[in-house]
Order: structure tokens, then sequence, then C-alpha cells
């Protein structure tokens, strides 16, 4: 089956950015000129994505204004001659068919996923996590998840390595290699130590479920932090389906993170004509 729906999680408060979030969605966090989840919409539509749910939560309406025409505004745009601008901001409107859900509680990831079933309706779906960037010179990462389903006919996640002393902050998979960057996932280790850390193959922020991962949710009891916990479903459908991982060609920008959040705004305008030049200036100086 064709996959066309994605899940963004975004209800979360952003404590990591306070004072900042307080008042601001944390997946409107600006990176250059553009929120961090305009960037993740933009990867399910290249992806060929076409109905996205995202699972927001009281306090976050600016989430949906973004996503929404603002006439005035773009009258404004037109009689300024500001054309360019005006264009971009139309392109947002149209990126994808935006559904929206409210968590009234944060009960966790698993349960913000578990708010996406009726969405789903028995389809395969992608999850992006709306606080993080994935970028990739060759195709949407999201896009390769979807393509190691139609291999696989399992669900996928996304992997990327990381250096061993690292991995206690991450979901590592224990898997066997298949070959071009497929591996079939033996378990799942939640934030090893280095000694029991099977692999330094970590989950990037990015799934691609089959729509069975409903049922676990469902029986899932409240794990850490007495949140249901994706993961926790994951293993329990680990015992009973195949599920793959895919090391992603591409890298993980977590933008819920300070020093990711930094370096990310200095690579993405590194990569802008009009700022380059400029911010390579201003890194010279230190």
């Amino acid at each position: 089956m064709k996959v066309t729906k994605a899940v963004i999680p975004a209800a979360g408060f952003g404590t990591r950015f306070l004072p900042f979030t307080k008042a601001v969605p944390k997946e409107l966090i600006p990176v250059v000129d553009k929120p961090v989840l305009q960037y993740v919409v933009e990867e399910a539509a290249a992806a060929g994505i076409t109905d996205i749910l995202i699972i927001i939560s009281s306090g976050k309406n600016a989430i949906q204004e973004h996503f929404y025409p603002n006439q005035e505004l773009e009258r404004r745009l037109v009689a300024t001659g500001k054309d360019e601008i005006l264009t971009e901001l139309r392109t947002i409107d149209t990126l994808a068919n935006i559904h929206y859900i409210y968590q009234k509680e944060l009960n966790g990831l698993g349960d913000a996923v578990l708010h996406g079933k009726t969405f789903a309706n028995g389809e395969p779906f992608a999850i992006l996590l709306g606080d993080t960037i994935t970028t990739s010179d060759s195709s949407p990462v999201i896009k390769q998840l979807i393509s190691a389903y139609e291999k696989t006919n399992s669900s996928v996640v996304a992997l990327e390595e990381v250096p061993m002393e690292k991995v206690s902050r991450y979901g590592v998979v224990d898997g066997e290699d298949q070959g071009d960057g497929l591996y079939k996932v033996k378990r799942f280790v939640e934030k090893p130590s280095i000694e029991e850390a099977p692999s330094n193959l970590v989950i990037a922020s990015r799934y691609l479920f089959a729509p069975e991962i409903f049922d676990y949710l469902e029986k899932t009891p409240r794990g850490k932090g007495n949140e249901i916990q994706l993961t926790d479903a994951m293993h329990a459908m680990l015992k009973e389906h195949d599920m793959y991982g895919f090391k992603i060609d591409g890298r993980r920008h977590d933008i819920g993170n300070k020093l990711d959040f930094v370096k990310a705004t200095i690579e993405f305008a590194l990569k802008r004509d009009d700022l380059k030049d400029q911010v390579l200036e201003f890194i010279k100086q230190f």
C-alpha cells in the first residue's frame, strides 16, 4: 500500500528552550528564517506524503496559524512588491493537507502517536518528530524509509551511527545486517551503557509503521516517566512481527538540543548564497 500519511508529534513543552518556549512552540524555533516544523513538513511533502496530522497541545495555536493562509499579510506583500517572499508563503499553504488533533494530557510519545489511529485508518504511516530536521543529498530521509518499507513490507526505523561514548543518550538497535543499509531488528535497547550497547546504531527520529503498531500502543502500560513509551510498544510488536532499521543516507539535527540548534543554524546559513560570506567572516572573528 502506498504511503501517503504522516504523523508529526508536536505537543511537548520544550522545557530545554525555556523561557523562549513559554509562549512560542519549540517546533516554531527558527533555523535561519524558517521554523523547524516547516522543514519537517517539507521533508514529508518531498517524499510524496499528501496528508499530515500534527499532534498539538494547549497553547500551540501558532502552529496552525503558520500553515494557514494570511490574506492581510499577502495583500501587504503584493502592495509592497515583495513577490519572492509572497510566493514562498503561498507555497507553505499548499505543501500538504494538514490536519490537527489535541493531545489533552502529555502522556508520552506513544500516547501522541496513538492519537493518529483514526487518521491512519488502517494504512501504513510515517512519524517525523517535530523538533528534528533531517537532511540528505540523495533523497528525503522519510522517503528512504518508505522505500525500505516497500521492500520489506514491515515497519522500519531510521538509524544513524554515533560515537560509542554517546550511545547512552539514545535507543540503540541490535540488528542483523541485510546489506544496503538495512538491518533486521533483534532487539531495541533504550539508553544503554557503553558496555551494554549492542551497536552504535541509534534511532534517528523517523519511523515508518505498519498500522499494527496501534494494537500494541493500546495495550502498552505507562512506563518511564509514568508515560506511554513508543519504544515499549515497539518491543512488544517485535515479538510477533518483523521490524527493520535502515541506516539513513543523511544527517539528523536535533533542534531540541541547544548546541545542535546553534550548529544547525550555522550550517544552514552557510548553505545560503545571501548569507554564506557574512557567516564565514563572522566565524573568523573567533
